[in-house]
C-alpha cells in the first residue's frame, strides 16, 4: 500500500450538517406531502446541477415552469438555505484541524454550489484552515465523475495513488478509487480515527 501524503475531506455530512428537511418540516408540515415535493419537484438530481454550476436563477426558473402551483417553495429552497446547514461536526472538524497541526498535507473536495459556498465559508472560518479547497460549482465538475478528481490532483499537486479521500457518500468513494486515489466512507468521527490509523496516520 503507497504510504498516504495526501488527505482530501469532503465537506457536507463529513465536516458541515446538511439537511434540507430543517426548513421544510416547517414550510410543509405534511411529511408525506413532504416527501412528495423532495421526490418531484426539488429533487436532488435537480439541485446537484446547482452544484455543477447552474445558477439559482436558471434552476428556479425552470422548476416554476412545470410546476407553477410550488412557486413559492422552489424559491424556499434557495431562501432557507441557510438553515440547511447549521452547525459543523465539531469532532470531525477537530480531527482535520489536529491532522493539519501535526505536518499533514489536507485539502477539500466538494459538490456544492458556488454561491452557497461562499455563505458557508463565511460561516464556517475552519474551512480555511485547509490548503485549498474544490468547489463543483466554480469549476462545473462534480463528484464521482473522475475529470474532478484529476482536476483536483492536478490543481494541489498530489498523487492519486498517496491521496485518501474521505466522503460520506460510498458513489463518490468508488468515484475516487476509479480516479487511482485511496478512498475511506465516513460515517463518523471515531471510525475515521480508526480508519487513519489503518492508514499509518495518527490523529
Amino acid at each position: 500500500m503507497t504510504e498516504i501524503r495526501h488527505i482530501v475531506f469532503d465537506i457536507g455530512k463529513v465536516l458541515v450538517h446538511y439537511d434540507p428537511d430543517i426548513p421544510f418540516s416547517r414550510l410543509i408540515p405534511d411529511p408525506a406531502e413532504r416527501k412528495w415535493f423532495f421526490d418531484n419537484v426539488c429533487t436532488s438530481a435537480w439541485n446537484i446541477e446547482q452544484d455543477r454550476g447552474r445558477t439559482w436563477e436558471e434552476a428556479e426558473a425552470l422548476l416554476i415552469a412545470e410546476h407553477p402551483d410550488h412557486e413559492q417553495n422552489i424559491r424556499n429552497f434557495r431562501r432557507h438555505w441557510h438553515e440547511m446547514v447549521p452547525h459543523a461536526y465539531d469532532d470531525s472538524v477537530a480531527l482535520m484541524e489536529r491532522l493539519i497541526d501535526a505536518g499533514h498535507d489536507v485539502t477539500l473536495l466538494t459538490n456544492w454550489a458556488a454561491d452557497t459556498f461562499v455563505e458557508a465559508r463565511g460561516r464556517f472560518p475552519f474551512l480555511d484552515r485547509p490548503r485549498g479547497i474544490t468547489v463543483s460549482g466554480e469549476i462545473r465538475l462534480i463528484k464521482p465523475d473522475r475529470a474532478i478528481f484529476d482536476h483536483h490532483a492536478r490543481s494541489f499537486g498530489l498523487e492519486p495513488a498517496a491521496s485518501l479521500f474521505i466522503d460520506d457518500s460510498q458513489k463518490n468513494v468508488d468515484g475516487a478509487r476509479a480516479a487511482g486515489w485511496q478512498a475511506v466512507l465516513f460515517t463518523d468521527a471515531a471510525t475515521l480515527r480508526s480508519d487513519l490509523k489503518a492508514f499509518g496516520i495518527v490523529a
